[in-house]
């Protein structure tokens, strides 16, 4: 999809489809929408004073324009109440209004922009929320249908009305959105892979390829430097697939400002999880390859700092490995010892998550970072206590949370803290080792 700003008037340009947004309880028009109006007619008024339409949240309506106004199609998406809009409102809107136009089975769709008092943002922030919202949503996973009932159709030009806001602004903005969106449109295609041809060894090949594309040091450790390096922990996990899927560690270096102390993003990267010899029940076992998305969004999140240039030194870690059971796998009760030198008692090996980020963590040391942020799908019970609309985080350093919280309300990726208190530390004593898993 490609973006074309226009400083134009909405009802005068040649698209499929022209999408205005129509604010619920409003006494009168928006100027774009009021041109529209009056081109047709009155039409969007007469819709409105009919009270099927209302401008609630979610409503939608679509119509024919018969070429009273440059766009075939006019679709009105109702937007609630304006008070309760944010910046992600927008990017949620240019989701809507691609997915409009695709159930429409259109090409080209417009949309004009929020009056400027409708929204305290800047151009290039609207324009980024705007790319993002309009990539993302036009997202799907299809590699594997070789049939479908219809052809796809998906849209391939927005055009933005850019009204008060520099058109300029906009275009860098929506520049950085596109950046973003590529990002973690990698990240959900690697979550999306299944587990046999997205093995350990493929992650680490497409990390590689990633790398070079934006100009990321790539460094892919083998068992053998693992072991070397006494990641007993991580090849203990690896022990069950070892001779049909090897580990792979991957290294992504961003290091621009010589002299200065990293960022390390370490990324849980369990390309499929089992449970190994605890394992898990066959029902939502498919479900077991989205434990690398720890590991995905790191992948991804090192692709969109390296495109955008971030003047910061950031490291990516990944320790990827299969958990499977095997003649050669690690049993409950096991002794593994880590790249520190801490031995670990394995009590459950479904618990194997922790035990790979053990020997990543260790290893992050080595750069003296500045600070570390794990992200792993640890615990299926994050989910139960938070649901899917929060990212469970928990430290030990209060500043940082709150740096990456407040991060997530501006990518309206919210976080809820949760307790890390020191009376938790009783549930990893063991009697035989430094600590259990």
């Amino acid at each position: 999809m490609k973006f074309d700003v226009k400083t134009t008037k909405p009802e005068a340009e040649k698209v499929d489809a022209l999408v205005l947004g129509i604010f619920e309880g409003e006494s009168s028009l928006a100027a774009d929408v009021k041109a529209v109006d009056d081109a047709l007619g009155g039409v969007i008024s007469d819709i409105l004073a009919g009270g099927s339409f209302a401008g609630k949240g979610g409503s939608q309506v679509a119509m024919p324009t018969g070429g009273k106004i440059g766009a075939k199609w006019l679709v009105l998406l109702g937007l609630g109440k304006a008070a309760d809009w944010k910046l992600d409102n927008w990017r949620q809107m240019a989701a809507r209004v691609v997915a409009s136009a695709r159930d429409l089975k259109l090409n080209t769709v417009g949309a004009p922009l929020p009056d400027r008092g409708r929204l305290d943002a800047s151009a290039p922030d609207l324009g980024q929320a705007l790319a993002e919202g309009a990539l993302l949503g036009n997202y799907s996973y299809e590699t594997y249908k070789t049939e479908r009932d219809e052809p796809k159709v998906g849209v391939d030009t927005y055009v933005v009305f850019a009204g008060h806001y520099d058109a300029a602004d906009l275009d860098r903005g929506i520049a950085d959105g596109e950046r973003i969106s590529t990002a973690v449109c990698l990240s959900r295609d690697l979550v999306s892979a299944p587990a046999k041809d997205l093995t350990p060894t493929v992650l680490a090949d497409k990390a590689k390829l990633m790398a070079q594309e934006v100009g990321l040091t790539c460094q892919v450790l083998t068992e053998k430097e693992a072991e070397d390096l006494k990641m007993g922990a991580f090849l203990g996990v690896a022990k069950g697939a070892m001779e049909s899927q090897p580990p792979r560690f991957i290294v992504l270096e961003y290091l621009p400002n010589k002299g200065e102390k990293p960022l390390v993003f370490v990324g849980k990267g369990i390309t499929f999880d089992s449970g190994g010899i605890s394992i898990k029940p066959a029902e939502g076992m498919e479900k077991m390859k989205y434990d690398m998305a720890g590991g995905a969004a790191v992948i991804g999140a090192m692709r969109a700092i390296a495109s955008l240039k971030l003047p910061i030194n950031v490291v990516g870690l990944v320790p990827a490995t299969e958990n499977m059971p095997g003649g050669h796998a690690i049993h409950p009760g096991d002794i593994l010892t880590a790249m520190n030198g801490k031995t670990i008692e394995v009590i459950n090996t479904d618990a194997e998550g922790r035990l790979v980020l053990a020997d990543a963590l260790a290893y992050a040391e080595k750069y003296d970072p500045e600070c570390v942020v794990d992200l792993a799908t640890l615990t299926g019970a994050c989910v139960i206590a938070l649901g899917h609309q929060a990212i469970g985080i928990l430290g030990n350093n209060q500043t940082l949370i709150e740096r990456v919280s407040a991060a997530g309300e501006r990518a309206w990726e919210r976080c809820w803290q949760l307790p890390l208190w020191e009376e938790y530390n009783d549930q990893i004593k063991s009697d035989i080792a430094d600590m259990k898993n």
